[in-house]
Protein backbone atom coordinates (compact mmCIF):
# COMPACT_ATOMS: atom_id res chain seq x y z
CA UNK A 1 0.00 0.00 0.00
CA UNK A 2 1.72 3.59 -0.84
CA UNK A 3 0.63 6.30 1.25
CA UNK A 4 0.29 9.50 -0.69
CA UNK A 5 -1.75 13.08 -1.14
CA UNK A 6 -4.36 12.97 -4.21
CA UNK A 7 -7.31 14.46 -5.13
CA UNK A 8 -10.92 12.85 -3.91
CA UNK A 9 -14.18 13.78 -4.76
CA UNK A 10 -16.39 13.22 -1.95
CA UNK A 11 -19.43 14.43 -3.76
CA UNK A 12 -20.03 16.27 -7.41
CA UNK A 13 -19.39 19.27 -5.32
CA UNK A 14 -16.46 18.91 -3.16
CA UNK A 15 -12.58 18.19 -4.07
CA UNK A 16 -10.02 17.81 -1.22
CA UNK A 17 -6.80 16.83 -1.13
CA UNK A 18 -6.59 13.72 0.91
CA UNK A 19 -3.98 11.55 2.59
CA UNK A 20 -4.60 7.95 2.18
CA UNK A 21 -3.60 4.86 0.96
CA UNK A 22 -3.69 3.72 -3.38
CA UNK A 23 -5.35 7.08 -3.80
CA UNK A 24 -8.40 6.22 -2.07
CA UNK A 25 -10.20 7.34 1.08
CA UNK A 26 -10.50 5.65 2.99
CA UNK A 27 -8.16 2.99 1.80
CA UNK A 28 -8.26 -0.55 0.29
CA UNK A 29 -10.38 -2.87 2.32
CA UNK A 30 -8.42 -6.12 3.75
CA UNK A 31 -10.21 -9.47 3.57
CA UNK A 32 -8.30 -12.78 4.98
CA UNK A 33 -9.28 -15.78 6.76
CA UNK A 34 -8.71 -16.24 10.51
CA UNK A 35 -5.55 -17.92 11.02
CA UNK A 36 -3.94 -16.53 7.40
CA UNK A 37 -0.79 -14.29 7.76
CA UNK A 38 -1.01 -11.09 6.39
CA UNK A 39 2.16 -9.36 5.21
CA UNK A 40 1.59 -5.78 3.70
CA UNK A 41 3.88 -3.31 2.39
CA UNK A 42 3.78 0.32 3.07
CA UNK A 43 5.67 2.49 0.82
CA UNK A 44 5.71 6.67 2.50
CA UNK A 45 5.15 8.47 -0.12
CA UNK A 46 3.98 11.68 2.18
CA UNK A 47 5.95 14.85 3.09
CA UNK A 48 5.89 13.35 6.59
CA UNK A 49 6.57 10.14 8.41
CA UNK A 50 4.00 7.79 8.94
CA UNK A 51 3.11 4.69 10.66
CA UNK A 52 0.07 1.94 10.68
CA UNK A 53 -1.69 0.54 13.73
CA UNK A 54 -3.76 -2.57 13.03
CA UNK A 55 -6.75 -1.67 15.75
CA UNK A 56 -8.07 -4.87 16.95
CA UNK A 57 -5.81 -7.77 15.58
CA UNK A 58 -3.93 -9.29 18.52
CA UNK A 59 -0.95 -9.37 16.47
CA UNK A 60 3.06 -9.67 17.90
CA UNK A 61 4.28 -6.55 19.72
CA UNK A 62 6.96 -5.25 16.86
CA UNK A 63 4.16 -5.35 14.41
CA UNK A 64 1.52 -3.05 16.28
CA UNK A 65 2.93 0.53 14.53
CA UNK A 66 3.66 2.56 17.49
CA UNK A 67 6.72 4.26 18.06
CA UNK A 68 7.85 2.33 21.54
CA UNK A 69 8.05 -0.53 19.01
CA UNK A 70 8.54 0.80 15.46
CA UNK A 71 10.86 3.40 13.87
CA UNK A 72 8.01 5.38 11.71
CA UNK A 73 8.34 4.99 7.98
CA UNK A 74 10.00 8.17 7.01
CA UNK A 75 9.24 9.89 3.76
CA UNK A 76 10.25 7.68 0.60
CA UNK A 77 10.95 4.70 2.88
CA UNK A 78 8.95 1.26 3.00
CA UNK A 79 8.18 -1.33 5.84
CA UNK A 80 6.48 -4.79 5.65
CA UNK A 81 3.93 -5.18 8.83
CA UNK A 82 3.43 -9.68 8.87
CA UNK A 83 1.45 -11.22 11.32
CA UNK A 84 -1.11 -13.91 11.80
CA UNK A 85 -5.05 -13.19 11.36
CA UNK A 86 -6.39 -14.83 14.80
CA UNK A 87 -9.82 -13.41 15.26
CA UNK A 88 -12.60 -13.63 12.98
CA UNK A 89 -14.31 -9.73 12.88
CA UNK A 90 -14.11 -6.37 11.24
CA UNK A 91 -10.55 -4.31 12.38
CA UNK A 92 -9.12 -1.69 10.96
CA UNK A 93 -6.11 0.21 10.17
CA UNK A 94 -5.32 3.65 10.81
CA UNK A 95 -2.13 5.87 10.93
CA UNK A 96 -0.68 6.07 14.83
CA UNK A 97 1.66 9.36 14.20
CA UNK A 98 0.57 12.71 13.87
CA UNK A 99 -3.23 10.79 14.14
CA UNK A 100 -4.84 14.15 15.06
CA UNK A 101 -3.81 15.59 11.04
CA UNK A 102 -3.24 11.99 9.30
CA UNK A 103 -6.37 10.34 10.34
CA UNK A 104 -8.29 13.28 10.13
CA UNK A 105 -7.26 13.14 6.06
CA UNK A 106 -7.99 9.94 5.10
CA UNK A 107 -4.94 7.40 6.66
CA UNK A 108 -7.23 4.34 7.88
CA UNK A 109 -9.12 1.55 5.89
CA UNK A 110 -11.10 -1.32 6.53
CA UNK A 111 -10.04 -5.21 7.81
CA UNK A 112 -11.85 -7.66 7.29
CA UNK A 113 -11.22 -11.73 8.87
CA UNK A 114 -13.68 -14.28 7.76
CA UNK A 115 -14.46 -17.74 9.57
CA UNK A 116 -16.12 -20.99 8.17
CA UNK A 117 -18.49 -20.26 11.14
CA UNK A 118 -19.96 -16.70 10.65
CA UNK A 119 -23.51 -16.46 9.67
CA UNK A 120 -24.73 -16.74 6.47
CA UNK A 121 -26.43 -13.48 4.87
CA UNK A 122 -27.45 -12.32 1.67
CA UNK A 123 -24.88 -9.20 1.28
CA UNK A 124 -21.64 -8.49 3.55
CA UNK A 125 -20.54 -5.18 3.65
CA UNK A 126 -18.13 -2.88 6.00
CA UNK A 127 -19.38 0.78 6.16
CA UNK A 128 -16.67 3.21 8.01
CA UNK A 129 -17.96 6.57 9.23
CA UNK A 130 -16.27 9.99 9.99
CA UNK A 131 -16.60 13.46 9.73
CA UNK A 132 -14.52 16.33 8.03
CA UNK A 133 -13.99 20.04 9.10
CA UNK A 134 -13.37 21.74 6.31
CA UNK A 135 -13.14 25.07 5.10
CA UNK A 136 -15.74 26.90 2.92
CA UNK A 137 -12.80 26.44 -0.14
CA UNK A 138 -12.72 22.18 0.83
CA UNK A 139 -9.59 22.64 2.65
CA UNK A 140 -8.71 21.21 5.94
CA UNK A 141 -8.76 23.57 8.91
CA UNK A 142 -7.50 24.00 12.82
CA UNK A 143 -8.84 28.03 12.92
CA UNK A 144 -7.47 29.92 15.05
CA UNK A 145 -6.07 30.00 18.99
CA UNK A 146 -10.13 29.79 20.31
CA UNK A 147 -10.80 27.14 17.50
CA UNK A 148 -7.69 25.12 18.39
CA UNK A 149 -8.37 25.43 22.31
CA UNK A 150 -11.98 24.42 21.76
CA UNK A 151 -10.80 21.34 19.82
CA UNK A 152 -8.19 20.36 22.34
CA UNK A 153 -11.08 19.94 24.76
CA UNK A 154 -13.88 18.56 22.58
CA UNK A 155 -12.04 16.80 19.71
CA UNK A 156 -12.26 17.15 16.30
CA UNK A 157 -15.71 17.39 14.66
CA UNK A 158 -16.79 18.47 11.55
CA UNK A 159 -20.08 18.82 9.80
CA UNK A 160 -18.82 16.80 6.75
CA UNK A 161 -20.02 13.57 7.18
CA UNK A 162 -18.81 10.59 5.45
CA UNK A 163 -19.31 7.07 4.96
CA UNK A 164 -16.48 5.10 2.93
CA UNK A 165 -15.40 8.80 1.76
CA UNK A 166 -18.34 10.14 0.48
CA UNK A 167 -20.98 12.19 1.49
CA UNK A 168 -24.78 11.62 0.73
CA UNK A 169 -23.86 7.71 0.70
CA UNK A 170 -26.29 5.51 -1.25
CA UNK A 171 -27.26 2.10 0.14
CA UNK A 172 -28.49 -0.05 -2.78
CA UNK A 173 -30.41 -3.49 -0.85
CA UNK A 174 -32.96 -5.53 -2.26
CA UNK A 175 -36.06 -6.03 -0.38
CA UNK A 176 -36.79 -9.75 1.13
CA UNK A 177 -32.93 -10.03 2.02
CA UNK A 178 -31.01 -10.03 4.92
CA UNK A 179 -27.71 -7.98 5.09
CA UNK A 180 -24.24 -7.72 7.32
CA UNK A 181 -22.94 -4.46 8.29
CA UNK A 182 -19.57 -4.16 9.65
CA UNK A 183 -19.67 -0.49 10.74
CA UNK A 184 -16.25 1.32 11.44
CA UNK A 185 -16.52 4.33 13.55
CA UNK A 186 -13.38 6.08 12.04
CA UNK A 187 -14.09 9.80 13.33
CA UNK A 188 -11.50 11.45 15.17
CA UNK A 189 -14.42 12.45 18.10
CA UNK A 190 -17.89 12.08 16.88
CA UNK A 191 -19.52 9.67 18.97
CA UNK A 192 -22.02 7.73 16.63
CA UNK A 193 -25.84 6.64 17.93
CA UNK A 194 -26.51 4.33 14.52
CA UNK A 195 -30.73 4.96 14.26
CA UNK A 196 -32.70 3.70 11.43
CA UNK A 197 -35.74 5.70 11.50
CA UNK A 198 -36.82 3.49 14.32
CA UNK A 199 -36.69 0.20 12.41
CA UNK A 200 -35.32 -2.47 14.08
CA UNK A 201 -32.27 -4.19 13.58
CA UNK A 202 -30.11 -7.19 15.24
CA UNK A 203 -26.42 -6.38 16.64
CA UNK A 204 -24.84 -9.58 16.36
CA UNK A 205 -20.83 -8.35 16.89
CA UNK A 206 -18.41 -5.86 18.58
CA UNK A 207 -15.02 -5.40 18.64
CA UNK A 208 -13.96 -8.76 19.00
CA UNK A 209 -16.11 -10.98 17.04
CA UNK A 210 -19.85 -12.41 17.23
CA UNK A 211 -21.64 -12.04 20.26
CA UNK A 212 -23.37 -14.98 21.93
CA UNK A 213 -26.50 -13.93 20.78
CA UNK A 214 -28.30 -11.47 18.39
CA UNK A 215 -29.69 -8.68 19.96
CA UNK A 216 -32.41 -6.46 18.68
CA UNK A 217 -32.25 -2.87 18.99
CA UNK A 218 -33.39 0.52 17.53
CA UNK A 219 -30.13 2.58 17.95
CA UNK A 220 -26.55 1.58 19.10
CA UNK A 221 -24.07 3.93 20.63
CA UNK A 222 -20.42 3.51 18.78
CA UNK A 223 -17.49 5.43 20.13
CA UNK A 224 -14.17 6.46 17.85
CA UNK A 225 -12.94 2.85 17.18
CA UNK A 226 -15.56 1.27 17.89
CA UNK A 227 -17.23 -1.51 15.98
CA UNK A 228 -20.44 -2.93 15.79
CA UNK A 229 -21.74 -5.46 13.24
CA UNK A 230 -25.71 -5.12 12.71
CA UNK A 231 -28.03 -7.49 10.34
CA UNK A 232 -29.76 -4.99 8.19
CA UNK A 233 -33.64 -5.60 6.85
CA UNK A 234 -35.67 -7.71 5.30
CA UNK A 235 -37.14 -4.41 4.00
CA UNK A 236 -40.33 -4.01 1.57
CA UNK A 237 -39.77 -2.85 -2.20
CA UNK A 238 -39.52 0.76 -2.40
CA UNK A 239 -38.79 1.77 0.66
CA UNK A 240 -36.62 4.76 1.22
CA UNK A 241 -34.92 5.78 4.56
CA UNK A 242 -31.86 7.24 6.36
CA UNK A 243 -29.22 5.86 8.26
CA UNK A 244 -28.76 8.49 10.91
CA UNK A 245 -26.74 9.49 14.19
CA UNK A 246 -29.15 10.65 16.88
CA UNK A 247 -28.03 13.39 18.77
CA UNK A 248 -25.68 12.23 22.01
CA UNK A 249 -24.11 14.37 25.55
CA UNK A 250 -20.87 13.85 25.74
CA UNK A 251 -20.55 17.04 27.64
CA UNK A 252 -18.91 19.24 25.57
CA UNK A 253 -19.01 22.66 24.31
CA UNK A 254 -20.43 22.16 20.74
CA UNK A 255 -23.58 20.13 21.28
CA UNK A 256 -24.98 17.61 18.83
CA UNK A 257 -27.67 17.15 16.92
CA UNK A 258 -29.72 14.42 14.91
CA UNK A 259 -27.27 13.64 11.44
CA UNK A 260 -27.85 11.98 8.01
CA UNK A 261 -25.29 9.95 7.29
CA UNK A 262 -26.95 8.38 4.34
CA UNK A 263 -29.64 7.38 2.81
CA UNK A 264 -31.34 3.31 2.22
CA UNK A 265 -33.00 2.46 -1.27
CA UNK A 266 -34.78 -0.61 -1.21
CA UNK A 267 -35.05 -2.24 -4.77
CA UNK A 268 -36.57 -5.00 -6.27
CA UNK A 269 -37.35 -8.30 -4.11
CA UNK A 270 -34.87 -11.37 -4.34
CA UNK A 271 -34.95 -15.05 -2.44
CA UNK A 272 -33.11 -15.00 0.77
CA UNK A 273 -30.78 -18.07 1.90
CA UNK A 274 -29.88 -16.58 5.12
CA UNK A 275 -29.13 -18.02 8.45
CA UNK A 276 -28.64 -16.66 11.78
CA UNK A 277 -27.88 -19.04 14.59
CA UNK A 278 -29.78 -18.35 17.85
CA UNK A 279 -26.56 -18.85 19.40
CA UNK A 280 -23.50 -17.75 17.51
CA UNK A 281 -20.73 -18.64 19.66
CA UNK A 282 -19.95 -19.23 23.26
CA UNK A 283 -17.88 -16.80 25.66
CA UNK A 284 -16.39 -18.26 28.64
CA UNK A 285 -16.39 -15.41 31.46
CA UNK A 286 -12.89 -14.82 32.72
CA UNK A 287 -13.82 -13.38 35.89
CA UNK A 288 -17.22 -12.65 38.43
CA UNK A 289 -17.89 -8.72 38.84
CA UNK A 290 -16.87 -9.25 42.50
CA UNK A 291 -12.73 -10.06 41.50
CA UNK A 292 -10.26 -8.53 43.10
CA UNK A 293 -8.65 -5.61 41.34
CA UNK A 294 -5.20 -5.55 40.02
CA UNK A 295 -5.28 -2.18 38.76
CA UNK A 296 -6.91 1.25 39.09
CA UNK A 297 -6.65 3.35 35.99
CA UNK A 298 -7.82 7.41 36.78
CA UNK A 299 -8.61 9.30 33.32
CA UNK A 300 -8.99 12.96 34.63
CA UNK A 301 -8.64 16.71 32.83
CA UNK A 302 -6.64 18.80 34.81
CA UNK A 303 -6.37 22.52 34.68
CA UNK A 304 -2.52 23.89 32.96
CA UNK A 305 -1.11 27.06 33.07
CA UNK A 306 1.03 26.44 30.11
CA UNK A 307 -1.80 24.56 28.03
CA UNK A 308 -5.19 25.53 29.23
CA UNK A 309 -6.13 21.87 30.16
CA UNK A 310 -4.34 18.35 30.31
CA UNK A 311 -5.94 14.94 29.20
CA UNK A 312 -4.26 12.54 32.04
CA UNK A 313 -3.84 8.82 32.91
CA UNK A 314 -3.20 8.52 36.65
CA UNK A 315 -2.91 12.19 37.03
CA UNK A 316 0.31 12.26 34.39
CA UNK A 317 0.53 13.06 30.67
CA UNK A 318 1.70 10.24 28.84
CA UNK A 319 1.51 7.90 31.69
CA UNK A 320 4.32 4.95 31.95
CA UNK A 321 2.57 1.87 33.98
CA UNK A 322 3.75 -0.93 35.20
CA UNK A 323 4.45 -3.83 33.75
CA UNK A 324 1.91 -7.21 33.73
CA UNK A 325 3.09 -10.68 33.06
CA UNK A 326 2.01 -13.26 30.58
CA UNK A 327 -0.73 -15.67 31.57
CA UNK A 328 -1.70 -13.63 34.48
CA UNK A 329 -5.80 -12.60 35.10
CA UNK A 330 -5.77 -9.03 34.70
CA UNK A 331 -8.63 -7.28 36.80
CA UNK A 332 -8.55 -2.73 35.67
CA UNK A 333 -10.65 -0.67 37.70
CA UNK A 334 -10.93 1.92 35.32
CA UNK A 335 -12.77 5.59 36.38
CA UNK A 336 -13.38 8.13 34.72
CA UNK A 337 -12.97 11.55 37.19
CA UNK A 338 -13.70 13.84 34.51
CA UNK A 339 -17.33 15.64 33.47
CA UNK A 340 -16.59 14.48 29.95
CA UNK A 341 -17.26 10.99 28.30
CA UNK A 342 -13.80 8.98 26.91
CA UNK A 343 -13.49 5.87 24.98
CA UNK A 344 -10.63 3.88 26.54
CA UNK A 345 -8.77 1.48 24.02
CA UNK A 346 -6.86 -0.97 24.81
CA UNK A 347 -4.00 -2.01 21.87
CA UNK A 348 -3.20 -5.57 21.10
CA UNK A 349 -5.57 -7.95 23.71
CA UNK A 350 -9.81 -8.24 23.83
CA UNK A 351 -11.01 -7.44 27.50
CA UNK A 352 -14.56 -8.49 29.01
CA UNK A 353 -16.69 -6.13 30.76
CA UNK A 354 -17.24 -7.21 34.53
CA UNK A 355 -19.18 -4.16 35.48
CA UNK A 356 -20.24 -0.62 34.58
CA UNK A 357 -20.61 1.52 37.61
CA UNK A 358 -21.28 -1.64 39.88
CA UNK A 359 -23.85 -3.44 37.36
CA UNK A 360 -22.69 -6.53 35.00
CA UNK A 361 -23.53 -7.14 31.66
CA UNK A 362 -26.15 -9.23 30.86
CA UNK A 363 -23.38 -11.46 28.99
CA UNK A 364 -20.11 -11.69 27.74
CA UNK A 365 -18.62 -10.22 24.87
CA UNK A 366 -14.64 -9.58 23.71
CA UNK A 367 -13.63 -5.64 23.74
CA UNK A 368 -11.03 -4.00 23.00
CA UNK A 369 -12.94 -0.15 23.05
CA UNK A 370 -15.56 0.72 25.90
CA UNK A 371 -17.15 4.33 26.44
CA UNK A 372 -16.66 5.62 29.90
CA UNK A 373 -19.47 8.50 30.69
CA UNK A 374 -18.37 11.23 32.92
CA UNK A 375 -18.53 10.24 36.57
CA UNK A 376 -18.02 6.48 36.13
CA UNK A 377 -15.92 3.27 37.13
CA UNK A 378 -15.84 -0.03 34.95
CA UNK A 379 -14.29 -3.03 35.52
CA UNK A 380 -12.77 -5.47 32.96
CA UNK A 381 -11.02 -8.39 32.74
CA UNK A 382 -8.17 -9.86 30.06
CA UNK A 383 -5.34 -12.14 30.37
CA UNK A 384 -2.09 -11.31 28.56
CA UNK A 385 -0.85 -13.71 26.71
CA UNK A 386 2.40 -14.93 25.30
CA UNK A 387 3.14 -11.75 23.43
CA UNK A 388 5.62 -10.02 25.68
CA UNK A 389 6.76 -6.42 24.50
CA UNK A 390 5.64 -3.14 25.15
CA UNK A 391 1.78 -1.83 24.49
CA UNK A 392 -0.32 0.57 25.52
CA UNK A 393 -3.99 1.94 26.02
CA UNK A 394 -5.26 5.20 25.66
CA UNK A 395 -8.21 7.49 25.00
CA UNK A 396 -9.60 7.62 21.70
CA UNK A 397 -10.73 10.55 21.27
CA UNK A 398 -7.38 11.52 18.87
CA UNK A 399 -6.58 15.36 20.44
CA UNK A 400 -7.12 13.59 24.08
CA UNK A 401 -4.64 10.76 23.46
CA UNK A 402 -2.19 13.62 21.59
CA UNK A 403 -2.87 16.18 24.59
CA UNK A 404 -1.73 12.86 27.06
CA UNK A 405 -3.96 10.51 27.82
CA UNK A 406 -2.28 7.38 26.60
CA UNK A 407 -0.11 5.13 28.94
CA UNK A 408 2.42 2.70 28.18
CA UNK A 409 3.27 -0.75 29.90
CA UNK A 410 5.15 -3.96 29.09
CA UNK A 411 3.99 -7.55 28.69
CA UNK A 412 6.41 -10.08 30.80
CA UNK A 413 7.30 -12.90 29.85
CA UNK A 414 8.26 -14.35 33.64
CA UNK A 415 10.36 -17.15 32.51
CA UNK A 416 12.74 -14.83 29.98
CA UNK A 417 14.34 -13.59 33.39
CA UNK A 418 14.18 -9.82 32.21
CA UNK A 419 11.71 -7.39 33.51
CA UNK A 420 11.77 -4.03 31.49
CA UNK A 421 9.84 -0.70 31.83
CA UNK A 422 8.65 1.06 28.77
CA UNK A 423 11.02 3.99 28.27
CA UNK A 424 10.70 7.45 28.90
CA UNK A 425 11.76 8.36 25.69
CA UNK A 426 8.53 7.13 24.00
CA UNK A 427 6.86 10.05 21.34
CA UNK A 428 3.98 11.92 22.41
CA UNK A 429 2.96 10.77 19.07
CA UNK A 430 3.44 7.08 19.87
Amino acid sequence: MAASEFEWNISPEKRIKAWGFNRSFPGPILRAKKGDTLVVKVLNNLPEATAIHWHGIRLVSSMDGTSDVQKPIAPGEEFTYKFTVPDAGTFWYHSHYNETEQMEKGMYGGLIVEDETDPIVDHDRILMFDDLKLTVDHNFTKGGALARWMERHDGRQGDTLLVNGKEHFRICMNAGQLERWRIVNAASARYLRFYLGGRPFKVIASDGGLLETPKTVTEALITPGERVEVLAGPFKEGEVFFVESLAYNRRTFAKTKRQRFAAVHVDEPKPSRAYIPERMRNIKPLATKDAPVTRKIKFSVGASLKRGMDFLVNDALHHHDKPVFVGELQVWEISNTSLMDHPFHLHGFFFQVLEMNGVAPEESAWKDTINLPPRSKVKIAWIPDNRPGKWMYHCHILEHHDAGMMAHFEVIDPNSGIVETASPSCMAHS
